[in-house]
Order: structure tokens, then sequence, then C-alpha cells
């Protein structure tokens, strides 16, 4: 009597947890991006922001939308693919202001010396996504250009996908792209700390931030009955963050140089 008293209260608190779990996992992973694009926006240096971090999600959460077509997996794992989307898009644009901003104000300067010596200058000219310039990829003078190329990554991936998408075999290996893409955006911040055998200019907050959505992220993942391509990816994650978070033990008490002073951001991971 006194468990079917309670029931009235179980499944509302349930469902309250499952809707709290979902939105958790929709938002968590855009969370360590907020604090950078305010100080962003504060300082009006990107410098510290690499927008190769945009790209891979971009590539990965185009790709995982374009699984779901051709294997449905939990709604909030989709979305969440559509809210980094947007993100990673809000980012680009700030750090292509900003970086044009800067430069347009180095070019004031350099021109005012130039007028001081009566000088010559060459001022380089503007990059574009429609020159076709590999040296200049992801590094244009317009937000537009980003989106440009996200757009044609998005129809071809999108039309390989339609054609075929009765393909079980290019189905799930699309699914283990996109999440496994993901999976790799710590693996160059352990290669890193190796190769300088230090973590000095690493944030372990941030880290353990990492660590925690991770691990989260996965037991979503697993008590979902998620994809095997997101389980798998999503374990190799939290192991990648635990490889790192050795390393700033290790390094730390078993210095084995003097860490070179070296600022290198550590906000770009997603959860």
């Amino acid at each position: 009597m006194e468990a079917e008293g309670l029931g009235w209260l179980l499944v509302p608190l349930h469902q309250l947890v499952s809707w709290g779990a979902a939105g958790a996992m929709v938002f968590g992973g855009v969370v360590p991006y907020i604090p950078q694009y305010r100080d962003i926006r504060r300082t009006q240096n990107a410098e510290g922001f690499s927008t190769y971090v945009c790209l891979v999600l971009l590539v990965a959460n185009i790709l995982r939308i374009l699984f779901w077509f051709g294997r449905h997996f939990e709604s909030p794992l989709l979305w969440q693919s559509v809210v980094m989307i947007l993100t990673m898009l809000l980012m680009l644009k700030l750090c292509t202001e900003v970086r044009v901003a800067n430069e347009l104000n180095l070019k004031r300067r350099v021109f005012s010396a130039a007028d001081n010596k009566d000088g010559e200058v060459r001022v380089p000219l503007g990059r574009s996504f429609l020159d076709f310039d590999p040296h200049h990829f992801w590094h244009w003078s317009s937000f537009a250009d980003y989106v440009q190329c996200v757009l044609a990554f998005t129809g071809v991936a999108g039309y390989i996908t339609y054609l075929s998408i009765d393909s079980a075999l290019f189905v799930e290996t699309l699914g283990f792209l996109a999440v496994l893409t993901e999976a790799m955006l710590g693996v160059p911040q352990l290669y890193r700390n190796h190769r300088h055998q230090s973590t000095e200019g690493m944030s372990i907050k941030m880290v353990l931030m990492w660590t925690s959505g991770d691990t989260f992220k996965t037991a979503y993942f697993l008590l979902n009955a998620a994809p095997l391509q997101f389980s798998v990816c999503g374990l190799l994650q939290v192991l990648v963050d635990l490889a790192i978070l050795g390393q700033a033990y290790v390094f730390t008490r078993y210095p084995l140089k003097p860490a070179p002073h070296v600022a290198h951001p550590a906000s770009a991971k997603a959860l």
C-alpha cells in the first residue's frame, strides 16, 4: 500500500530526472565555450582559441545528423548536434570579426608609419573560400566564407548519404566517423603535453570538467541504449581525459625539466 501511495510521486520525479538528463545532454556540450566567448568579446583577442576546434566539431556534428537519417537515435543527441553547430558558428563569427578588426587596426598603423617615412607598404589581400587556396583554408577574411564552406560540405556529404542510405555498412561507418572525430579533440592536448613533458598553461579545472562531462555523456549513452558508436567513442574520450590527468600528476610530481612558460588554451574541447 505504501509503495502504491508513493507511485504518484515517483512517476513525475522519474520524468523530471529524465528531462534534466536530456537537457544536460543538449546544452552541456556548449557550456565550456560560454566563458571563452565572453572572454574573446571582452579582450577583443581571439588568439587563445583555435578555430580548428570549430571545424572539427562542425564536421563531427554534421556527420552525426546525417547518421540519424540512416539510424535513428535518442532525440537529445540529435538536438545536441544542432545546438553545437549553432554555437560553433557563433564562435567562428566572433573570432573572424575580432581577427579582421585587429588586422585592420594593424594596417592603419602600418599606413601611418609609411606616411611618416614616405614609403610604400603592400597590404595583403582578403582571403576567400572561393579562391580555393589550400594554404589559406579555414583562415578566411569573412564569416560568410566559413558558412559557404559548411554548406558545401553539408551538401556533398548529404548527397553521398542520400545515395548510400540503404547500405548498412555505409551508415555504420558514417556513425563511427561522426563520433570518432569528436572523440579525438583531446588528443592534440595529450600530444602537446607529451612533447613538452609539461602541462604548464593547461587548466586542470577544465580537464576535470571534460572528464565529468564525458563520463556523464558515456553513462547516458549506455543507459539509453544509444548506438554502439556513441558508447565506444564516449569511453575513448574518458580514457583520453584520464590520460591527460595522469600526465598532469606525473609531470607535476616528477618534473623532468623546467617547463617553458607557454600559454595554451584548455577550452578547446566538447563535453
